[in-house]
C-alpha cells in the first residue's frame, strides 16, 4: 500500500494525517512515480488553513502539487518515459504522498546531477514566474521590477528574466540583499520611502512590474513606477487587481487562467530543470522531514523558515 498526507477539516497543522491509500495505477497517458521529495508551498498551507476555499467533498482532502521520484509504471499511449526515470512532478494534486499518478504533460525527465529536492521545488515557483514573463512579454529591453524578490517566485522571476539578459531590481530585507546580487538582481529593502528608493536604485525608468508581495505599498509603487498598467501584474491581489487596473496571475483572481497561460506553466519545469543544469538557476532548499511530519513543515512554511522545504516519503 502506498501512504498520503489528508485531512478531513481545514485547520491547524494538526489536522494532517498519514493514512494508507491504494497503490495509484497508471491509466492512458499517465505514468506511476515513486516518490522521493515532495516540495511544500505556502499554496498548501493556504488549502490546510482554509484561506484558499476547498470544494465540498465526502472524502478525505489530499495536498501538495510539486513532487519528484522514479517512474515505475507506464501507461498506454506514453512514450519518452521509461521504467526507471527520474522525473520532476508538478501541477499533479495529492503529491504528499508515497506514490502519484501523472500526466506526462506534468513531469520532466531530470538531468543528470539535479537532485529529487530541486526537482521537487519548481512546480508552483518557476510555473508561476516563467508564465508571468511571458504573458507579460518581458523582453531584454526591458526594466523589471519584482516585489517580494527573496520568495521562491521572486527568485525564479529574477533568474528567468536574467538568463533572457533582463534588468532586474527587485525589494527584499536587508539580510536577503546579498541573495538577490548573487542571482543577478539589483536589490532595495521595502518599507516607507520605497518609490524614491526604487528610482534611485534603476539604471532607466522601470518598464514592467511583477508584485509577489500583495502589499499596498508594493501596489502603490508599481503604479508611480510602470506607465503601462497593463504591464504590471500581481499573483497575490487577485480579488481587487482589478480596482488598480492591473493583471492578476491566480492569487484569488476571479479569471482562471488559460490555456496558453497553463501551457506556459507546464513549460517552465523542463525550461529550469535545463537551467540547473546549466549552472544558471538554483534554489534555496531548507529543512527536510519525513512525509509523517507534514504538520512541522506546514508551522516551519507559517514560520517563514527560509528556503524550500521538502518532505521525504
Amino acid at each position: 500500500m502506498a501512504h498520503a498526507i489528508v485531512f478531513t477539516h481545514v485547520g491547524p497543522p494538526e489536522v494532517l494525517r498519514l493514512v494508507e491509500i491504494p497503490d495509484p495505477t497508471a491509466g492512458p497517458g499517465e505514468v506511476v512515480v515513486q516518490l522521493t521529495a515532495v516540495g511544500v508551498n505556502p499554496r498548501d498551507v493556504k488549502v490546510r488553513s482554509g484561506v484558499r476555499p476547498l470544494p465540498p467533498s465526502d472524502e478525505p482532502h489530499r495536498l501538495g502539487l510539486d513532487a519528484a521520484g522514479i517512474i515505475t509504471a507506464v501507461g498506454e499511449g506514453v512514450t519518452g518515459f521509461a521504467v526507471g526515470d527520474r522525473v520532476a512532478v508538478r501541477d499533479t494534486f495529492g503529491s504528499y504522498a508515497s506514490a502519484l499518478a501523472v500526466g506526462v504533460r506534468d513531469v520532466a525527465l531530470l538531468p543528470a546531477g539535479v537532485s529529487d529536492a530541486l526537482g521537487a521545488s519548481l512546480g508552483i515557483p518557476a510555473g508561476t514566474a516563467y508564465q508571468v514573463l511571458r504573458s507579460l512579454n518581458v523582453q531584454p529591453d526591458d526594466v523589471l521590477l519584482v516585489h517580494a524578490g527573496s520568495g521562491a517566485v521572486g527568485q525564479a522571476l529574477i533568474q528567468f528574466a536574467v538568463a533572457e539578459g533582463v534588468t532586474v531590481v527587485a525589494t527584499a530585507s536587508l539580510a536577503r540583499h546579498e541573495r538577490l546580487r548573487t542571482l543577478g538582481a539589483i536589490p532595495v529593502t521595502y518599507g516607507e520611502g520605497l518609490e524614491q528608493r526604487l528610482r534611485d536604485a534603476a539604471p532607466a525608468p522601470f518598464t514592467v512590474a511583477v508584485d509577489a508581495a500583495g502589499t499596498d505599498e508594493a501596489i502603490a509603487a508599481s503604479l508611480a513606477l510602470v506607465p503601462d498598467r497593463e504591464r504590471i501584474a500581481t499573483i497575490v491581489r487577485g480579488p481587487d487587481a482589478a480596482d488598480f487596473g492591473i493583471r492578476a496571475f491566480s492569487g484569488g483572481s476571479p479569471h482562471p487562467l488559460t490555456d496558453e497561460e497553463e501551457q506556459l506553466r507546464a513549460d517552465a519545469l523542463p525550461r529550469a530543470l535545463a537551467l540547473i543544469a546549466d549552472g544558471r538557476f538554483s534554489v534555496e532548499l531548507g529543512p527536510e522531514l519525513p512525509l509523517a511530519d507534514a504538520a512541522e513543515a506546514h508551522r516551519l512554511v507559517e514560520a517563514n523558515t527560509p528556503g524550500k522545504i521538502i518532505l521525504r516519503p
